[in-house]
């Protein structure tokens, strides 16, 4: 099928053209326009399905509830809203409960219903972090970094942990990272570390840094902290919870200059996602969600309640170029989790994940693998 005459997101940046989509890959993108009979885009913007490699939940379902039904339903509401890819976060809970959502994971992975976001991975979020530094990670469940539980759940999950969270403060962080990174990637997260300590762990190859600014201790100029030990690190990229509530405007901004080309948009969003105000659960901790914050009972910020989609148009809103912001909510999470050239492109022999919207990117149609999809308004 061809597609003509739009403004395609080509390579990081617009250019009038189109494309061709065969057995659900792209075939072919070319530059100009054309009158060969296709689909007539009039102009309008397409760029790649975006990537949330951190979202727990939207829907009131939570991917560590278990539940297969509840994870189809999950990854239905991202397929709407133009997330055509994820890797679900799970939480701090008992390794049997991991596991059993893990087994879930793969079989949608394997199976991927119609209308649904592919599942590309898992992002193993705990139990392996510092109790000062916990969020809204239950305690209950924290663990020291084990190389032999990541081993038994990754093979539950056939292998989809594309990333795994750690304090580096913890006894046996570094080491647990040199046999860990050979599977995934290794992220520093939840943690009171100081600037030596989180280099240890980037040293020993740690590459990535879940939810920039969210516990972690703050970038100080006597006392950089994991910031500091990320930012001069080239191969470190960094998540960014773009919701307006999670990172001031002015703070997104200063994190796509310390982590040039390396900022991954994402949700971190949790079952009350596309929900009504009201009480719901995140890893056995009960969450109050209003006024469009969902917080613990003490007070404490949870997670999101914005989609990647809302958070990709917020960081444009917030000043970021559009043409970075969509880069960091596709290519650059595709390739921190092993994707690179299979999706967050419009290339050929990509995945035919795409996004037909306006200049101000008000989504219109999105197409997974091709086959033509809605879009949430």
């Amino acid at each position: 099928m061809l597609f003509k005459n739009g403004d395609i997101f080509i390579d990081g940046a617009f250019a009038r053209g189109g494309f061709r989509v065969d057995n659900g890959r792209f075939s072919e993108v070319f530059l100009g326009d054309t009158d060969e009979p296709g689909v007539e885009l009039g102009g309008k913007c397409v760029i790649p399905g975006l990537i949330d490699i951190h979202t727990h939940g939207n829907s009131n379902e939570d991917f560590s509830d278990g539940s297969y039904d509840g994870l189809v339903k999950l990854a239905e509401y991202l397929a709407l809203n133009g997330i055509t890819s994820f890797a679900p976060a799970s939480m701090t809970l008992p390794y049997e409960r991991l596991e059993v959502a893990y087994r879930n994971a793969a079989r949608l992975h394997r199976e991927r219903p119609a209308g649904c976001a592919r599942l590309e991975g898992i992002n193993m979020e705990g139990p392996f972090f510092s109790e000062k530094k916990k969020g809204a990670q239950n305690a209950k469940y924290l663990m020291p970094p084990d190389i032999g539980a990541f081993m038994r759940l990754n093979e539950a999950a056939e292998g989809l942990i594309r990333i795994v969270d750690i304090a580096p403060e913890l006894p046996g962080a570094a080491e647990f990272t040199k046999k860990a990174r050979e599977f995934c990637t290794v992220s520093i997260a939840h943690t009171n570390a100081g600037y030596d300590e989180a280099a240890s762990v980037f040293e020993a190859g740690a590459q990535h840094l879940t939810h920039l600014y969210n516990a972690m201790p703050p970038f100080h100029h006597r006392e950089p902290g994991p910031i500091g030990a990320a930012s001069e690190r080239e191969s470190v990229t960094a998540e960014l919870i773009c919701d307006g509530l999670h990172s001031h405007p002015s703070a997104v901004r200063a994190a796509f200059r310390l982590f040039p080309g390396r900022i991954c948009l994402i949700s971190d969003s949790l079952r009350c996602c596309g929900m009504p105000d009201g009480k719901y659960e995140l890893g056995g901790l009960d969450v109050f969600f209003g006024g469009g914050v969902a917080r613990l009972a003490d007070g404490t910020i949870a997670g999101s309640a914005r989609n990647l989609y809302q958070c990709l148009r917020n960081a444009v809103a917030f000043g970021i170029p559009k043409e970075q912001a969509i880069l960091s909510a596709t290519r650059i999470p595709a390739g921190r989790i092993g994707r690179n050239g299979e999706l967050g492109e419009i290339n050929r022999g990509a995945h035919a994940d795409f996004i037909i919207c306006d200049g101000e990117l008000n989504r219109l149609v999105v197409y997974i693998g091709g086959e033509r999809g809605s879009a949430a308004s």
